[in-house]
């Protein structure tokens, strides 16, 4: 089975963020970058999925600047195969409508039976990019999955949680599915899987190489804008109020009615 998953490098959630001197963007300085982690549970079911069929290829492909192959590295280093990083410095403000234009220019350069995304990025949380890739493919897709298996005639099955009750889907391939939490419990890179990660091929790509136009791609092609970045506003301190529980009662009850009028 071919298998191609598309990842993301995002902030570590750890970092600290503040907004830029422009209002209008993160303050990138300083920041630790990981794998988004929704695309680990994408990365860990295709390595799965290729290890029970006895076989097949798990390409991992991102967009994003030369840091960003950092993740494809991590991710060969824990078992994919090969890796595309689409890297142009046209890409540069573009926002989910120009990476999902980009993602299926790559995806239509080979066939693949089965594509995985996570869920959403943690950085923006759009969680937009994989079903709009879908549409620009003209294949079936399935949303915010935690199963993934295949019936003895080549159909895949999907389960999602709803409200008080799981979903099944049933599909042909090839389909697009985005992984949620709980589909799986991603693997750590290994010694040698590190090592044979630096051997394995890692395709760089431009926006010439995919045939796209400049125009259509960054904040050139961009349908969002952002026009304001601010951190929120910090939180004043608590109250304690003292008293036996009857006397601390009353008073939190008239504070909540007559200071912050919330009842």
């Amino acid at each position: 089975m071919n298998i191609a998953v598309c990842i993301k490098q995002v902030p570590a959630s750890e970092s600290k963020i503040k907004p830029a001197a422009n209002g209008v963007e993160i303050d990138w300085e300083g920041l630790s970058y990981v794998v988004n982690p929704y695309d680990e549970f994408a990365v860990e079911e295709g390595l799965r999925i290729k290890e029970r069929a006895g076989g097949g290829v798990v390409t991992v492909i991102t967009v994003g600047p030369p840091k960003a192959a950092e993740a494809l590295r991590t991710c060969l280093a824990v078992g994919a195969d090969a890796a595309i990083h689409v890297n142009d410095p046209h890409l540069q403000g573009g926002d989910v409508h120009t990476t999902a234009l980009v993602l299926a220019a790559v995806l239509k350069r080979a066939s693949y039976d089965l594509i995985l995304f996570g869920k959403q990025a943690i950085d923006d949380d759009m969680g937009a990019v994989g079903i709009q890739v879908a549409e620009r493919l003209g294949i079936p897709h399935v949303a915010v999955i935690n199963a993934l298996t295949f019936t003895s005639d080549g159909k895949a099955v999907a389960h999602r949680q709803i409200e008080e009750a799981i979903e099944v889907v049933e599909t042909t391939l090839p389909a697009l599915f985005t992984c949620q939490k709980g589909l799986n419990e991603p693997r750590y890179a290994s010694l040698p899987g590190i090592m044979q990660a630096k051997k394995k091929p890692l395709t760089t790509l431009t926006i010439a190489d995919l045939g796209l136009s400049v125009d259509a791609v960054g904040f050139q092609g961009a349908k969002t804008v952002v026009t304001k970045i601010e951190s929120p506003p910090t939180r004043s301190g608590g109250v304690l109020i003292e008293g036996d529980p009857a006397t601390a009662a009353r008073t939190l009850v008239q504070a909540l009615r007559d200071d912050l009028r919330v009842i």
